[in-house]
């Protein structure tokens, strides 16, 4: 079992995405996701990356919390 704190900036790391907070700030900033869309179906994601947010959250694993973070930053 994974017992690692998990932090926004992990969460980037894990999608393969830039994960010092200037990056993350750029990409909450350049994306929004649309009224009624799931995070996990906004068309900027890869496929395996749309997956992993969706196990995440279908699983309520120990990402679920972030997931949910992160969407609703893409959400304000």
């Amino acid at each position: 079992m994974d017992t690692s704190h998990h932090t926004l900036a992990v969460l980037f790391k894990q999608l393969g995405l830039p994960d010092d907070g200037h990056s993350i700030r750029q990409f909450i900033a350049s994306h929004r996701l649309a009224a009624g869309t799931a995070l996990s179906a906004a068309p900027f994601w890869t496929e395996s990356q749309s997956e992993f947010l969706a196990e995440a959250l279908d699983e309520d694993s120990d990402w679920a919390e972030l997931v949910d973070e992160l969407a609703a930053a893409l959400s304000d």
